[in-house]
Protein backbone atom coordinates (compact mmCIF):
# COMPACT_ATOMS: atom_id res chain seq x y z
CA UNK A 1 0.00 0.00 0.00
CA UNK A 2 1.41 3.39 -0.98
CA UNK A 3 1.00 6.42 1.26
CA UNK A 4 1.97 9.09 -1.27
CA UNK A 5 -0.63 11.85 -1.73
CA UNK A 6 -3.26 11.09 -4.33
CA UNK A 7 -3.30 13.18 -7.49
CA UNK A 8 -6.75 14.75 -7.92
CA UNK A 9 -7.63 16.40 -11.22
CA UNK A 10 -10.42 18.97 -10.91
CA UNK A 11 -11.86 19.43 -14.40
CA UNK A 12 -13.70 22.69 -15.13
CA UNK A 13 -16.23 21.56 -17.75
CA UNK A 14 -17.71 24.82 -19.07
CA UNK A 15 -15.95 26.80 -21.77
CA UNK A 16 -18.63 29.45 -22.46
CA UNK A 17 -17.96 33.17 -22.23
CA UNK A 18 -19.22 34.54 -18.92
CA UNK A 19 -19.21 31.08 -17.34
CA UNK A 20 -19.58 30.61 -13.60
CA UNK A 21 -17.50 27.42 -13.49
CA UNK A 22 -14.20 29.01 -12.40
CA UNK A 23 -15.91 30.42 -9.29
CA UNK A 24 -17.29 27.03 -8.26
CA UNK A 25 -14.10 25.20 -9.22
CA UNK A 26 -11.89 27.70 -7.40
CA UNK A 27 -13.84 27.23 -4.20
CA UNK A 28 -13.84 23.44 -4.51
CA UNK A 29 -10.13 23.26 -5.39
CA UNK A 30 -9.46 25.25 -2.21
CA UNK A 31 -11.40 22.67 -0.19
CA UNK A 32 -9.42 19.84 -1.79
CA UNK A 33 -6.05 21.60 -1.46
CA UNK A 34 -6.53 21.96 2.29
CA UNK A 35 -6.16 18.18 2.64
CA UNK A 36 -2.73 16.66 3.15
CA UNK A 37 -3.65 13.46 1.27
CA UNK A 38 -4.22 15.24 -2.06
CA UNK A 39 -2.19 17.00 -4.72
CA UNK A 40 -4.68 19.06 -6.75
CA UNK A 41 -4.40 19.85 -10.46
CA UNK A 42 -7.10 22.20 -11.82
CA UNK A 43 -7.72 21.51 -15.51
CA UNK A 44 -9.73 24.32 -17.08
CA UNK A 45 -11.09 23.12 -20.42
CA UNK A 46 -11.39 26.73 -21.60
CA UNK A 47 -7.60 26.64 -21.81
CA UNK A 48 -7.71 23.64 -24.18
CA UNK A 49 -8.53 25.09 -27.62
CA UNK A 50 -10.89 22.42 -28.93
CA UNK A 51 -14.08 24.46 -28.95
CA UNK A 52 -17.29 22.52 -29.44
CA UNK A 53 -16.10 20.49 -32.41
CA UNK A 54 -15.28 16.84 -31.90
CA UNK A 55 -11.53 16.30 -32.28
CA UNK A 56 -10.36 13.83 -34.89
CA UNK A 57 -7.05 12.62 -36.22
CA UNK A 58 -7.52 15.12 -39.06
CA UNK A 59 -8.02 17.99 -36.61
CA UNK A 60 -5.72 21.00 -36.98
CA UNK A 61 -2.29 20.52 -35.41
CA UNK A 62 -2.86 23.06 -32.58
CA UNK A 63 -5.95 21.13 -31.44
CA UNK A 64 -4.08 17.82 -31.42
CA UNK A 65 -1.17 19.43 -29.58
CA UNK A 66 -3.52 20.90 -26.96
CA UNK A 67 -5.22 17.55 -26.45
CA UNK A 68 -1.84 15.82 -26.37
CA UNK A 69 -0.72 18.25 -23.65
CA UNK A 70 -3.78 17.37 -21.60
CA UNK A 71 -3.25 13.61 -21.88
CA UNK A 72 -0.36 13.26 -19.39
CA UNK A 73 -2.19 15.37 -16.80
CA UNK A 74 -5.25 13.12 -17.01
CA UNK A 75 -3.12 9.96 -17.06
CA UNK A 76 -1.25 11.09 -13.92
CA UNK A 77 -4.46 11.62 -11.96
CA UNK A 78 -5.54 9.02 -9.43
CA UNK A 79 -9.03 10.54 -9.25
CA UNK A 80 -11.18 13.19 -10.89
CA UNK A 81 -13.75 15.73 -9.82
CA UNK A 82 -15.75 17.15 -12.71
CA UNK A 83 -17.18 20.63 -12.14
CA UNK A 84 -20.09 20.95 -14.54
CA UNK A 85 -23.06 23.16 -15.31
CA UNK A 86 -26.22 21.88 -16.90
CA UNK A 87 -26.80 22.87 -20.51
CA UNK A 88 -30.18 21.82 -21.98
CA UNK A 89 -30.68 19.06 -19.39
CA UNK A 90 -27.17 17.67 -19.94
CA UNK A 91 -23.48 18.58 -19.76
CA UNK A 92 -21.27 20.75 -22.01
CA UNK A 93 -20.12 19.52 -25.42
CA UNK A 94 -16.49 20.50 -24.79
CA UNK A 95 -16.45 18.26 -21.71
CA UNK A 96 -17.82 15.33 -23.74
CA UNK A 97 -15.13 15.84 -26.39
CA UNK A 98 -12.34 15.71 -23.83
CA UNK A 99 -13.82 12.64 -22.13
CA UNK A 100 -14.21 10.81 -25.45
CA UNK A 101 -10.71 11.72 -26.62
CA UNK A 102 -9.15 10.48 -23.37
CA UNK A 103 -11.01 7.23 -22.79
CA UNK A 104 -8.14 5.16 -21.37
CA UNK A 105 -6.97 7.86 -18.95
CA UNK A 106 -10.17 7.32 -16.92
CA UNK A 107 -10.02 3.51 -16.70
CA UNK A 108 -10.28 2.10 -13.16
CA UNK A 109 -10.27 5.53 -11.52
CA UNK A 110 -12.94 7.27 -9.45
CA UNK A 111 -14.87 10.29 -10.67
CA UNK A 112 -16.91 12.63 -8.47
CA UNK A 113 -19.06 15.60 -9.44
CA UNK A 114 -19.58 19.20 -8.40
CA UNK A 115 -22.51 20.66 -10.29
CA UNK A 116 -24.22 24.00 -10.48
CA UNK A 117 -27.10 25.64 -12.25
CA UNK A 118 -30.61 26.91 -11.74
CA UNK A 119 -33.37 24.97 -10.01
CA UNK A 120 -31.84 21.55 -10.76
CA UNK A 121 -28.35 22.54 -9.63
CA UNK A 122 -26.81 20.69 -12.56
CA UNK A 123 -27.90 17.28 -11.30
CA UNK A 124 -29.30 16.20 -14.68
CA UNK A 125 -25.85 16.77 -16.18
CA UNK A 126 -24.37 14.58 -13.44
CA UNK A 127 -26.82 11.76 -14.16
CA UNK A 128 -25.82 11.77 -17.83
CA UNK A 129 -22.12 11.84 -16.94
CA UNK A 130 -22.49 8.79 -14.68
CA UNK A 131 -23.50 6.65 -17.68
CA UNK A 132 -20.65 8.03 -19.80
CA UNK A 133 -18.01 7.33 -17.16
CA UNK A 134 -19.35 3.81 -16.57
CA UNK A 135 -18.65 3.14 -20.24
CA UNK A 136 -15.06 4.30 -19.65
CA UNK A 137 -14.55 1.75 -16.85
CA UNK A 138 -14.52 4.51 -14.23
CA UNK A 139 -16.20 4.39 -10.82
CA UNK A 140 -18.44 7.32 -9.87
CA UNK A 141 -19.08 8.31 -6.28
CA UNK A 142 -22.59 8.49 -4.91
CA UNK A 143 -22.41 11.87 -3.19
CA UNK A 144 -22.03 15.14 -5.06
CA UNK A 145 -21.78 18.82 -4.31
CA UNK A 146 -24.57 20.73 -6.02
CA UNK A 147 -25.35 24.45 -6.12
CA UNK A 148 -28.97 25.29 -6.94
CA UNK A 149 -29.34 28.89 -8.08
CA UNK A 150 -25.55 29.01 -8.02
CA UNK A 151 -25.19 32.69 -8.85
CA UNK A 152 -26.97 33.57 -5.61
CA UNK A 153 -24.96 31.09 -3.51
CA UNK A 154 -21.57 32.83 -3.78
CA UNK A 155 -20.32 36.18 -2.56
CA UNK A 156 -18.10 38.63 -4.46
CA UNK A 157 -14.98 36.82 -3.27
CA UNK A 158 -16.05 33.50 -4.80
CA UNK A 159 -16.97 31.90 -1.48
CA UNK A 160 -20.32 30.36 -0.52
CA UNK A 161 -22.50 32.80 1.41
CA UNK A 162 -23.46 29.94 3.71
CA UNK A 163 -20.21 27.93 3.84
CA UNK A 164 -21.23 25.16 6.25
CA UNK A 165 -23.45 23.04 3.96
CA UNK A 166 -21.15 23.16 0.93
CA UNK A 167 -18.03 22.49 3.05
CA UNK A 168 -19.71 19.45 4.63
CA UNK A 169 -20.79 18.15 1.22
CA UNK A 170 -17.27 18.72 -0.18
CA UNK A 171 -15.71 16.78 2.70
CA UNK A 172 -18.07 13.85 2.14
CA UNK A 173 -17.34 13.85 -1.60
CA UNK A 174 -13.57 14.09 -1.03
CA UNK A 175 -13.63 11.30 1.57
CA UNK A 176 -15.43 9.03 -0.91
CA UNK A 177 -13.29 9.83 -3.95
CA UNK A 178 -10.03 9.46 -2.01
CA UNK A 179 -11.16 6.12 -0.56
CA UNK A 180 -11.85 4.78 -4.05
CA UNK A 181 -8.66 6.32 -5.45
CA UNK A 182 -6.46 4.72 -2.82
CA UNK A 183 -8.12 1.29 -3.16
CA UNK A 184 -7.94 1.34 -6.95
CA UNK A 185 -4.38 2.70 -7.08
CA UNK A 186 -3.15 0.00 -4.71
CA UNK A 187 -5.07 -2.74 -6.55
CA UNK A 188 -3.56 -1.74 -9.90
CA UNK A 189 -0.07 -2.13 -8.44
CA UNK A 190 -0.63 -5.84 -7.81
CA UNK A 191 -3.20 -6.56 -10.54
CA UNK A 192 -3.12 -4.35 -13.64
CA UNK A 193 -6.58 -3.42 -14.88
CA UNK A 194 -7.57 -4.60 -18.37
CA UNK A 195 -10.56 -3.13 -20.13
Amino acid sequence: MTTDPLRLAVIVGSVRDGRFGPTVAGWFAGQAASRTDLDVDVIDLAEVPIGGAAPSMSAPTPVLEALGGLTPRLAAADAFVVVTPEYNHSYPAGLKNVIDWHNQQFHAKPVAFVSYGGVSGGLRAVEHLRAVFAELHAVTTRDTVSFHGAWECFDGDGQPKDPTGPATAAKTLLDQVTWWARILRDAKITTPYTA
